[in-house]
């Protein structure tokens, strides 16, 4: 079906067609820490090590993680889709009964996430009604085993299972599990 003109719902909807991971944005302000789900999140370079990320231009969340000037992009695992809603919602406590440890660059990891990698945003650019920031990837690591949540025609849902017999996915086995390293002190919000 071809649409003579692009409207918002048709612009969604069609884009909704493409599935896309989902991550927590992550730092820290003089308030403590801070975070929003971003969808808009993409690798950009492998060399340099570059990812992008695009905000709205109305979040509240973003322009205290632009002053911090680092931040970790959580990846998701598919059993995360709460915390994933959670981070969505502007106003209150996002961090309230979330368990999460410090990465090197002091920002949030959250535990259980499929992946992490620590940023420090090297440039921001007007994105229409998003900012579009490049940012330089300083660490990362990937839990094993785990699957990244997945956003699709509006909805979260799975990978599902590829049938090829003994299929199995390549790993690159330079990357440590996520989550807080043994021995580090990791944080929970207070109990409901």
């Amino acid at each position: 079906m071809l649409l003579e003109e692009v409207t918002q719902e048709s612009f969604r909807d069609v884009l909704g067609n493409f599935c896309s991971g989902m991550t927590v944005i992550t730092s820290t302000s003089g308030s403590g820490p801070v975070g929003f789900t971003c969808q808009a999140f993409s690798s950009l370079s492998l060399q340099p090590p570059q990812v992008i990320l695009c905000p709205s231009r109305s979040s509240t969340t973003w322009p205290l993680i632009r002053s911090a000037g680092m931040f970790c992009v959580n990846i998701l695992a598919e059993d995360q889709a709460g915390l994933s809603r959670a981070f969505s919602r502007s106003g209150g406590d996002k961090f309230a009964g979330v368990r999460w440890a410090n990465s090197p660059n002091g920002s949030p990891i959250l535990c259980g996430a499929a992946a992490w990698l620590d940023c420090q945003v090297h440039a921001e650019y007007p994105g229409g009604d998003h900012t579009v920031v490049r940012a330089d990837v300083c660490g990362l690591a990937a839990a094993t085993g785990k699957r990244p949540l997945v956003y699709h025609r509006g909805r979260y849902t799975r990978i599902a299972d590829d049938d090829a017999p003994g299929h199995v996915p390549p790993r690159s086995p330079a990357l440590a599990p996520a989550g807080p390293e043994p021995g580090t002190v990791s944080h929970e919000g207070p109990k409901e």
